[in-house]
């Protein structure tokens, strides 16, 4: 069932009654458990992995969302990134196309900060990558470490660049809903020389729960080109760098934004 949430974004309780062949008063039972897992949130009549302002989704749902967008992204977070630096990726699945890209072994060497388990399965046999694994309580919704511990280890460091990404971006601040994992994302950019922010168009204009930090803590904010007209307004008058990526790479660099 969590699966069949996960993959479909959304169902409802009598639609997963019917496939799964039990009565409507199980498929409650076994939804609040989900939600006391924190692998879903219920709503009336049915259940949702996706995200609200209180609630980010899964893990797993979200490496299966807006892939080409973050990809696009990530291509041209790509140009940031020179031999010999060290860079700082957090745990979201935006920075995660980064490393996939850096599996490719264009860019060595590289020495990769990260506290996601996602990129560190991914980088943790990738010949002139210095993998350092960020520590602390590890968190399976998330795949990554969170906690003081990791707090801690992000302060003991002084990377090139740090490339993150959160929940929601509005009014010249970025959001995200998970407390605990706001203290890491506040952390990250102290850490480092230059702040490259990505958000795929789906975050503009939504806050969270949290506050992260304004977004003039970010050098640049990369998002893809499905972002409406409104929401590149309100970065303008919040005069934030940004640069707007086609998601399809053959259409170009993509248009610059303000400064």
């Amino acid at each position: 069932m969590a699966e069949l949430v996960l993959a479909e974004g959304s169902a409802g309780a009598a639609e997963l009654a019917e496939r799964f062949g039990v009565s409507l008063m199980t498929i409650h039972r076994d939804l609040d458990e989900l939600e006391r897992q924190g692998i879903v949130r219920k709503f009336r009549g049915g259940v949702t992995a996706q995200p609200s302002g209180v609630f980010e989704s899964n893990v797993q749902y979200r490496l299966k969302t807006m892939r080409p967008h973050k990809a696009a992204l990530a291509s041209q977070a790509l140009r940031r990134i020179e031999p010999g630096m060290a860079i700082l990726l957090d745990d979201s699945t935006s920075t995660l196309e980064i490393a996939r890209l850096l599996r490719l072994g264009a860019i060595t060497p590289l020495t990769v900060v990260t506290n996601f388990l996602e990129a560190i399965n991914l980088l943790a046999d990738q010949r002139g990558i210095h993998l350092m694994a960020l520590g602390g309580d590890y968190d399976r919704l998330h795949s990554s470490f969170l906690g003081v511990s990791c707090v801690e280890a992000v302060e003991q460091l002084r990377v090139d660049v740090c490339f993150a990404s959160t929940s929601g971006v509005h009014g010249g601040y970025a959001y995200h809903q998970e407390q605990h994992i706001v203290s890491v994302k506040r952390a990250m950019p102290d850490a480092a020389a230059r702040n490259v922010l990505l958000v795929d168009h789906t975050k503009l204009g939504r806050v969270a729960l949290h506050r992260v930090a304004p977004l003039s803590r970010f050098d640049l904010l990369l998002v893809d080109d499905g972002a409406s007209p409104e929401a590149l307004r309100d970065l303008d008058e919040h005069k934030v760098r940004y640069e707007v990526c086609a998601t399809d790479p053959r259409e170009g660099d993509g248009r610059a934004g303000a400064t």
